[in-house]
């Protein structure tokens, strides 16, 4: 363990553990297998472990913290378990990041990480419930659609299932047309306004959808290896793209054609550039992405998918105030202003809409579907679905979502 000791980047869940209110710390890079839960009082410590303080230090400051006198030892033992499960920011940590990463790499796929958990990994039971989602879809009088981009929820089928339904059987002949596909997914774990790839296939319960290696690597070559691989490791359990991944992939199947390349592009945050009066519109890193893949694609039949959910409001979310109608009302309003902007390929007005407000309904569409409006350019669309999603067991949180085709 180092002099002084730094927690790596953790979310901390709110558990009850032997009928106890406990803090689970979960690694969102799942290095190890440890699973380590903290009784609020010594949970306390995390605050002191910033990497300015040595286990001493730490020690003391927690007794003084919490107005008591503590063993040494528990502190010390804490700190060892911390280690040994690789959540400090250390040697041990950084090896294990490097054994995993290589692990991952030299898999001939990554695998599905929602199968069985969010849906079925047998594909005809996948199919049914797919293709149950559609049933009240009326698709009299609509013509076969030739766009070059869609938004796709990514929450759960159970919530989203028909919104996801909607969009996807009006963009069949787009994927079945296309000779790439682009998914460009949120990362909920990103840095800020990352580009994220990765050589790896996507498997579905279908099989293996293939990734087009060569475009990766002219993509990395641009950005620098560095900034495109720096959180590759995301990509292992990242739901964006996988949800939308499994629906491209159903279509193939349903059509009985072999899967087309795909392009999977993890986006981090843009709320720093909210916060430091930067634009994504003069980021160096996200320019050269987006004009290198416009540059790389020129002439080939595209179809860009942004795998995105919108608002993100309510108690569950930090909220306090609940979603009653007349704020539901006010939302489908505000979301609707966003979605009109998204349809006139308006990149600009999209990102000035949510940073004049600071993103304050947590739009986790934000970065992914600016960066495909930029990358389309010119375009207009049309909106198929929008619907709101319970996000606690009251109903007064809400997660929004839509379906959206751009010519």
């Amino acid at each position: 363990m180092t002099q002084n000791p730094k927690l790596r980047l953790l979310d901390y869940q709110p558990v009850y553990h032997m009928g106890q209110q406990m803090w689970y710390l979960h690694d969102p890079l799942a290095l190890t297998h440890f699973q380590l839960v903290m009784p609020p009082a010594l949970a306390q410590m995390l605050l002191f472990i910033d990497g300015t303080r040595d286990a001493h230090q730490i020690h003391l400051a927690l007794c003084q913290h919490l107005e008591v006198t503590l063993d040494f030892e528990i502190v010390a033992d804490a700190l060892a378990q911390l280690d040994e499960a690789c959540l400090l920011d250390n040697a041990r940590s950084h090896q294990q990041m490097e054994t995993v990463r290589q692990a991952y790499r030299a898999a001939p796929f990554r695998p599905p990480a929602l199968a069985k958990l969010s849906y079925p990994e047998n594909p005809t039971r996948l199919a049914e419930m797919l293709e149950g989602y559609g049933q009240g879809d009326n698709l009299n009088g609509w013509q076969p659609w030739h766009g070059r981009g869609l938004i796709s929820p990514h929450i759960d089928y159970p919530r989203g299932g028909p919104v996801y339904a909607k969009v996807w059987q009006r963009a069949k002949q787009a994927v079945l047309d296309a000779d790439l596909v682009i998914i460009f997914g949120t990362d909920h774990k990103g840095g800020p306004g990352t580009f994220t790839l990765t050589r790896q296939h996507y498997a579905t319960p279908y099989g293996v959808l293939p990734t087009d290696v060569a475009l990766v690597d002219k993509l990395a070559a641009a950005i620098g290896p560095a900034n495109a691989y720096a959180e590759e490791l995301h990509h292992r359990q990242e739901h964006s793209i996988e949800l939308s991944a499994v629906w491209l992939h159903h279509i193939y199947h349903q059509a009985g054609v072999e899967p087309k390349p795909m392009l999977p592009v993890l986006v981090g945050s843009f709320h720093h550039f909210m916060h430091n009066g930067g634009h994504p519109a003069q980021d160096d890193l996200l320019v050269t992405a987006v004009a290198t893949l416009q540059e790389e694609t020129a002439g080939r039949k595209i179809l860009a998918i942004a795998s995105v959910d919108f608002a993100h409001v309510g108690p569950a979310f930090g909220d306090d105030f609940a979603m009653d109608e007349p704020r539901r009302a006010a939302l489908r309003q505000t979301d609707d202003f966003l979605v009109q902007a998204i349809l006139h390929g308006d990149d600009a007005g999209f990102y000035e809409q949510i940073a004049a407000i600071e993103d304050q309904n947590r739009i986790c569409g934000f970065s992914p579907i600016y960066l495909m409006l930029r990358y389309l350019g010119t375009t207009e669309g049309v909106s198929v679905a929008y619907d709101h999603c319970p996000a606690d067991e009251q109903n007064q949180s809400l997660v929004s979502i839509a379906g959206v085709l751009l010519e």
